[in-house]
Parts: structure tokens; sequence; C-alpha cells
């Protein structure tokens, strides 16, 4: 790595990590941002080729030492004070470590022939929260789902919200966009997943369900839930609640059945 001392906010170097807030709305076209100390740590294991520069405060330079021990010899990390990462960044960025990375473009089809011959696979349709979608990749990660896919209407999995939400998951676990919900549903029969829907609706309890060696679970927005189509051609399952409930957030309900699905599969 490169320890380059920056002197002010104003330094053109710095434009990248130049008013975050507005770009996380606007995009970054090709790019993201990664923030805190652990989620550097997962890119600079999965991805270190992809991040262009970090940016940190000048106090959290020692502690991070140890991290930025993984990084490419020619990654340029930019040091500087506290107030002027504030004043550049455009609001107060109390963990003091940014990062900015290139994209990785995936082909949905691609993604799912390389898989394993045993493999979990979570299908997201209309995911909008950016706190569901990074609770979805942490769990995807904790649970060992080889893959995620997303239809077209969800958010973006690297959004800097979403990214530090799933503690860096979004960088580690492999996903793409697959279209529409029936087009991810057709490329996931075609390469032999059995399909799980979750809906309250549900024809089987989720603790009698025996997962496929290729199972892809999928899960649809909290309120619409899955398309009926999508619905009609999967095994539907239900999670048994008490006390008048029959759902609960996407994100928590995802842990609950990847944890299953994985026990299941081991």
């Amino acid at each position: 790595m490169r320890i380059i001392p920056i002197d002010g906010p104003d330094d053109p170097r710095l434009e990248p990590y130049r008013a975050v807030r507005d770009r996380d709305v606007a995009g970054r076209g090709g790019r993201f941002i990664a923030e805190g100390r652990v989620v550097l740590e997962k890119a600079l294991a999965a991805m270190p080729e992809r991040l262009e520069s970090v940016l940190v405060a000048r106090a959290r330079l020692p502690g991070l030492e140890p991290v930025l021990a993984a990084a490419p010899d020619d990654l340029e990390v930019f040091v500087a004070e506290q107030a002027a990462m504030d004043q550049v960044v455009g609001f107060p960025i109390h963990r003091g470590v940014l990062a900015v990375g290139r994209r990785p473009q995936r082909d949905a089809a691609e993604l799912v022939r390389g898989l394993p011959d045993r493999a979990l696979v979570l299908g997201l349709v209309g995911i909008a929260n950016h706190d569901n979608m990074g609770g979805l990749f942490r769990n995807a990660a904790g649970f060992g789902a080889a893959a995620v896919l997303l239809d077209d209407t969800c958010c973006d999995p690297l959004y800097r919200k979403a990214i530090r939400v799933s503690v860096g998951a979004a960088l580690t676990v492999p996903f793409a966009s697959a279209g529409g919900a029936t087009a991810m549903a057709d490329l996931l029969e075609a390469a032999g997943f059995e399909l799980l829907a979750l809906s309250p609706a549900g024809a089987e309890e989720l603790r009698e369900l025996v997962p496929a060696r290729r199972t892809a679970a999928l899960f649809g927005a909290e309120g619409p839930g899955l398309p009926g189509a999508v619905l009609a051609r999967a095994r539907s399952v239900r999670i048994a609640m008490a006390g008048g409930f029959d759902s609960l957030n996407v994100a928590t309900t995802s842990g609950i059945v990847l944890h299953h699905l994985a026990a299941g599969l081991g």
C-alpha cells in the first residue's frame, strides 16, 4: 500500500469521497463505497484488486495497520485529519474509514452454472429496503449460501448502507441480477434447483421440510410478497407462529429459513 498524507479537504484526489450521501442517491457509475474497519477487512479479503483507494482519519491509521497489511502494494491510502475528512464526506464520519471500489459485473446464468452440485441460493424479489437487503446478505453469508439472485425491482446491495448493514457480506457473497421474477425462477429450475417460496399461507411448515441438494429459497417484499406466478410453481413454505402473527421481517425470516436449510444440506 501507499500511504499518502492529505493536507486539506480540497485535494482533488479525494473527489470520489466528496458528498457521500448525495452520491448515495445519485449513484456512482460502476463504483461502491465501503465504510468501517470490518467492511474494509472483508473487502480486502474478497476483492482486493477492485479497491481503488482508502481514506482514513489520521487518528485511526495505527489501529488499521493489521487490516491494511493485506492491501495490494499499489493501493493508495489517503490519510487526513478528522475535520478534513468530515468536510469532504459531508457529515461526521465517526468510523473514520472509507474505501472506493469498482463494482463486480456478473452474469446471472454464468453465476448459476458455476455453482456446486450441493448449493443453497437466495432469490430476492422486490426487496427495496437497504436495511433488509443488508440483513439478507449477512444471513446468506452466515449460513453458507452460495449465491444471491435479485430481480430487477430490488434495491442495490452495494449501496453504502446495505454494505454496512451486511457487515461486508454484500462484498463477499456472489450476486447477480436475474431480470424479472419469472426469469429468475426459470434460470434456477433449469439448473436443477428446487424452488421454495416463503409465504404465510405456505402449504408446508418449515420445520418439516427436508431440502433438496440444490435449493433456492425465494423471498418477496414485506406486504406484496412473491408474485402469484412464482408462488404457483414453487414449493410453498410457512413458519409456524403464535400470538396472532402470520409473518416476520423478511431479513429475520431469512435467518430462520437459512439456518434450517443449511442444517439439512450439511
